[in-house]
């Protein structure tokens, strides 16, 4: 959903990665329709690996659970990073899920954009 959100509010201003340390076969249901009740495209959205992006031209690595923050490979060079902590609604009910797409549109986004200076 940050992957969505931050490409929707940011627009092109940046291009937004998205990879996980352990990612799901694929992306849940309920995060898809709690985008879609927000009028957010979810095209193109799978889960990937972080290798994927390792050697991608990275400016900011975002970290949005406390496992990534821990788990996150070394990237080739060295990258900013911010950690914000969301709660994983992964098996809960769809209300759980507009719930972290709320949150992540009131914390991530705003600090994304501090940090970027956009």
């Amino acid at each position: 959903m940050a992957e969505a959100l931050l490409r929707h509010e940011l627009g092109s201003a940046v291009r937004v990665l998205s990879a996980g340390t352990r990612p799901q076969p694929e992306v849940a249901g309920s995060a898809l329709e709690a985008l879609k009740l927000a009028g957010l495209s979810a095209d193109g959205l799978y889960p990937k690996d972080i290798s994927a992006v390792i050697h991608e031209e990275i400016d900011l690595l975002v970290t949005v659970c406390d496992n990534a923050k821990e788990t996150c490979p070394v990237f080739p060079r060295p990258i900013p990073k911010i950690h914000i902590a969301f709660h994983d609604p992964h098996g809960e009910p769809l209300e759980r899920f507009i719930q972290v797409r709320d949150d992540i549109r009131a914390r991530l986004v705003p600090a994304v954009r501090q940090t970027l200076k956009l």
